[in-house]
């Protein structure tokens, strides 16, 4: 009997721990740039690259769906991990130097133009 009390009261210590420790995931529909199955592959993994443990970009709605721990990555940082391969996104602009680097199928319309010096 006593044995069966402390696997009961360890079970118990053990899921509740579990619980505490639990990591909050966020989940954010961004809104990103390009045009093709290649643009799809670079955002998402560009979106992986920066902590995103899921992302699918929809090429017809420029919409991409991450979900990320909140603790350990932000909406800002998979943005700018976006950019950075050269894509624009809601919040983030791509530098012309990345944008330029993207394959000729790859090139959108852009919201802006950066002007650089």
């Amino acid at each position: 009997m006593k044995h069966f009390i402390i696997a009961i009261l360890c079970c118990s210590a053990l899921f509740y721990s579990s619980n505490t420790f639990a990591q909050k995931m966020s989940s954010d529909t961004l809104k990103v740039w390009g045009n093709c199955g290649m643009c799809k592959k670079t955002i998402e993994k560009a979106a992986k690259s920066a902590g995103a443990k899921m992302a699918n970009w929809d090429a017809d709605l420029h919409q991409l769906i991450v979900s990320y721990k909140s603790d350990k990555t932000s909406n800002l940082k998979i943005q700018q991990a976006i950019a950075e391969s050269g894509y624009d996104t809601q919040d983030v602009t791509a530098s012309n130097e990345a944008y330029n680097q993207l394959h000729g199928c790859c090139k959108y319309e852009r919201k802006s133009i950066i002007k650089e010096n």
